[in-house]
């Protein structure tokens, strides 16, 4: 009876937690598993691989110490279910490419690949999670990890999703004018560019989805691109003690027109996210990911203000 009593007590008190993102791991003592092999499965099965990019060089140059015997951002899209989606829910762009962060910790052998969950993806997106095209990439994604990891194990998160009153997406737009929509478009992002430059943000990643209707001579869109966006002091600090944040980084801004609108969208899932999703209560983390967010608020800010201007 006591037994059944304690049994109990411990259904009650048991809290199960929602993740935004999930992580397999597998001891990879031989490092047979390296982040090229797993890029390999994702290439050979539908994805268009953005960047796979060793962060470990720029963190010695930079900061001259890692903590990470492997650390790798790796950015893919599955190129059909984004086909699918973006006429619907262009919203799809702020995750082509979605990130995955490829990590080892230096004096272990464990290799661990963060990724975002369909909950994520619908919360980031707009996108309803019944919806079978996200369900899609979710699903492809989970499977083609644990086929590039065999064997590998789904960690148990000990934290759930923090609430945030914070909006989890940046958005701006901007009326361009009919006659020259397309040197305005050009001259806006080139600015961004210039911009995002000087504060310190890399551009690691360039994807023109809008490649894939113009070459099946759908003119659903004039414009519409997204740019990965990475500041290295941000993935830096907040790695230290969540290195699955890299499922976050570098992230997605996209620019997008409709054919049938003189308004160019500019969207981005902001820090927030990152704050919410992993529970970061980091000072040092939280620090560069306030700064780097209000640089950018400012950037678009500027880049509407100027274009209104004339």
């Amino acid at each position: 009876m006591n037994k059944i009593v304690a049994l109990l007590l411990i259904g009650v008190f048991t809290i199960v937690f929602a993740h935004d993102v999930q992580i397999i791991s597998i001891d990879n003592k031989d490092e047979k598993i390296t982040p090229k092999t797993i890029e390999d499965v994702f290439k050979t099965n539908g994805f268009y691989i953005s960047d796979n990019r060793d962060m470990n060089t720029p963190f010695m140059k930079q900061f001259g110490q890692t903590d990470f015997k492997v650390y790798n951002l790796f950015t893919a899209y599955h190129m059909q279910s984004v086909k699918n989606l973006a006429k619907e829910f262009p919203r799809i762009g702020l995750l082509t490419p979605m990130s995955m962060s490829i990590y080892t910790k230096k004096g272990e052998n464990k290799l661990y690949v963060s990724s975002l969950t369909l909950d994520a993806m619908s919360k980031i997106t707009g996108i309803p999670v019944a919806n079978k095209d996200l369900q899609n990439i979710a699903k492809i994604t989970k499977s083609l990890l644990e086929k590039a990891i065999p064997n590998g194990q789904w960690e148990t998160i000990n934290y759930g999703v923090t609430p945030s009153e914070k909006e989890l997406i940046t958005k701006m737009n901007i009326t361009l004018k009919d006659t020259q929509w397309k040197e305005d478009s050009e001259s806006l992002i080139e600015e961004f560019e210039g911009n995002i430059e000087m504060q310190g943000f890399v551009q690691a990643g360039y994807n023109d989805i809008n490649y894939y209707f113009k070459e099946a001579e759908d003119k659903t869109f004039d414009l519409f691109i997204s740019e990965s966006i990475c500041k290295l002091p941000v993935i830096y600090a907040v790695a230290k003690t969540k290195p699955e944040a890299g499922a976050f980084a570098p992230c997605s801004v996209m620019f997008y027109k409709k054919a049938d609108s003189p308004v160019m969208y500019v969207e981005y899932p902001n820090v927030y996210n990152w704050i919410s999703s992993l529970t970061i209560v980091d000072k040092e983390g939280l620090k560069e990911l306030l700064e780097a967010q209000a640089k950018m608020e400012v950037i678009l800010h500027n880049l509407k203000s100027d274009y209104n201007k004339f």
